[in-house]
C-alpha cells in the first residue's frame, strides 16, 4: 500500500465532491437530498481507483487493500467536511446551516455546526466501510487474476 496513492485518490474524491456541491449550490439545487446522495459516485471512483492501482502493482492482501480503500475514502471525507465547515462559516454560519440541514439527516432539528459536521463524519465513516467492503468483494477474485 502506497500512502501517496491513498492520499492522491482521497484528494480526487474531495475535489470531485467539492466541485459537485459547488455546482449544486450555484444551480440552486443544494437543498435536494437525493442529489446530495449522488456524491457516492466520487467515493466509489476514488476507492476503486486505489484498489485497481494496488492490484496492478501486485498488492494482494485483502486486509491491505481494504485498509487502503477505507483510508482513501476517509481522507476524501475529512477534507470534504473540513471544506464544508469553512464554507458554512464564510457563507452565513448557523443561518446557512439551517438551510442546508432542512429535510436531510436531522429531520426538523436545528443542529449546531459541530453537530452537523460530526453527523456527516459518522455518515461518511459508515459509507466508507460499505463502499470499501463492496468494492473489495468485487475485486477479491480479480486481483489474483491480474497478478498471474
Amino acid at each position: 500500500m502506497k500512502l501517496s496513492r491513498v492520499i492522491t485518490n482521497g484528494v480526487l474524491i474531495f475535489l470531485g465532491i467539492g466541485i459537485y456541491f459547488l455546482l449544486m449550490e450555484l444551480l440552486g439545487l443544494s437543498n435536494q437530498p437525493f442529489l446530495r446522495i449522488l456524491n457516492i459516485v466520487f467515493v466509489v471512483f476514488g476507492v476503486n481507483r486505489t484498489i485497481k492501482q494496488n492490484a496492478k502493482e501486485g498488492v494482494r492482501g485483502y486486509n491491505t487493500n481494504f485498509l487502503s480503500a477505507i483510508l482513501t475514502s476517509m481522507i476524501g471525507a475529512v477534507l470534504s467536511i473540513a471544506a464544508l465547515l469553512i464554507y458554512i462559516n464564510f457563507s452565513g454560519g448557523e443561518a446557512h446551516l439551517e438551510k442546508l440541514s432542512q429535510g436531510f439527516m436531522f429531520g426538523g432539528g436545528k443542529p449546531s455546526i459541530p453537530q452537523y459536521c460530526f453527523g456527516l463524519l459518522l455518515e461518511s465513516a459508515a459509507a466508507s466501510l460499505i463502499v470499501s467492503f463492496t468494492l473489495m468483494q468485487y475485486w477479491k477474485d480479480k486481483i489474483e487474476v491480474i497478478n498471474k
